[in-house]
């Protein structure tokens, strides 16, 4: 119990204080960072195969995703983005085809899918998920936002989607303080390399 106890303590400092130093980053700093991190994620043959990413809509200081949405397009992969339904806890999956139409502002100001007027995804078709996060490290663990939401979805309603973690290369530590209910990635992107797990 008191080890469980420790860990959700550091797992709060740290999160906390990479959450922060990420916030830090000048914004042509994390935009061209962010640049990098897209070139990787499309040179990826995992992801190049794929039929069907879900990603996340880049906010505040995360690396930003909005490209990626155009770019997959190109390479003819469907994508999805998340709502957050926050009653259930859970993440649902719907359609994206144009960003700029498509989202809305919805939870904390996290722009999401204008959930009525595109179709819901069925998240056994998701081929990858590109998974947002406040730490990681090279083993796979990831610290979220603390909501559990992604280690849901990712256990319950897409559990054979290839799971990759986007973040800059200053929110990766030796070791993240794992729970039980953390789920592992299998890739680790940032702006300076590509780590299989």
């Amino acid at each position: 119990m008191q080890d469980t106890e420790n860990r959700v303590m550091a797992r709060t400092t740290l999160r906390r204080e990479k959450l922060a130093e990420r916030d830090r980053l000048a914004p042509e700093l994390r935009g061209e960072m962010s640049r990098q991190i897209r070139e990787n994620v499309v040179s990826l043959d995992a992801v190049a195969g794929a039929r069907h990413v879900m990603l996340y809509v880049g906010f505040r200081s995360e690396v930003e995703t909005l490209s990626l949405f155009g770019m997959f397009r190109e390479k003819d992969i469907v994508t999805s983005a998340p709502l957050t339904l926050v009653k259930e806890r859970r993440l649902l999956p719907y359609i994206i085809t144009d960003p700029g139409r498509d989202l809305r502002p919805g939870y904390c100001g996290i722009a999401e899918p204008d959930s009525g007027r595109l179709p819901p995804v069925d998240p056994a078709a998701i081929d990858v998920v590109l998974v947002p996060g406040a730490v990681f490290d090279g083993n796979g663990g990831r610290l979220g936002y603390g909501g559990g939401y992604y280690d849901r979805f990712l256990t319950h309603d897409a559990p054979r989607a290839l799971r990759i973690g986007l973040a800059f290369e200053m929110q990766v530590v030796d070791r993240v303080p794992v729970l039980d209910h953390d789920v592992k990635m299998h890739f680790l992107i940032t702006e300076q390399m590509i780590r299989k797990m």
